[in-house]
């Protein structure tokens, strides 16, 4: 069995500064359609879950890049990160395709001041 893991911890304000600075081109760069409509639901705590959302993508990226080689061309909109039917969140692989992952567990957290993600990938043997 093979198991990596990936961590990421960023400053909400960062995020924030950069969706009221570049705007649209900032989100649709990085976030999907659902991560957006998710995360402009929670209203004054958006901020918030666009950095933990931000910050479990560059997770997943550390967990899976031993995984990746030249032939992927990983971009943000690649993974996306969603809620479960008990609101936790999930990881959605879209547009690459890792065969030998089992599973991938992820959590996100946050508070005033920033957010963090942790990501488990468990590899098939």
């Amino acid at each position: 069995m093979n198991v990596t893991c990936g961590t990421d911890i960023i400053e909400i304000e960062r995020i924030k500064e950069d969706i009221e600075n570049i705007g649209d081109k900032f989100l649709n760069r990085i976030f999907t359609e659902k991560e957006i409509e998710y995360c402009e639901s929670k209203k004054g705590q958006k901020y918030q879950h666009y950095a933990g959302r931000f910050a479990a993508k560059e997770a997943l990226f550390k967990a899976i890049s031993n995984q990746l080689d030249d032939k992927y061309s990983v971009s943000w909109k690649d993974f996306e990160v969603i809620n479960d039917k008990q609101g936790r969140p999930i990881v959605k692989l879209l547009n690459i395709s890792i065969d030998n992952i089992e599973s991938i567990d992820i959590s996100i957290s946050h508070c005033r001041l920033y957010a963090s993600a942790n990501v488990v990938v468990l590899y098939k043997n």
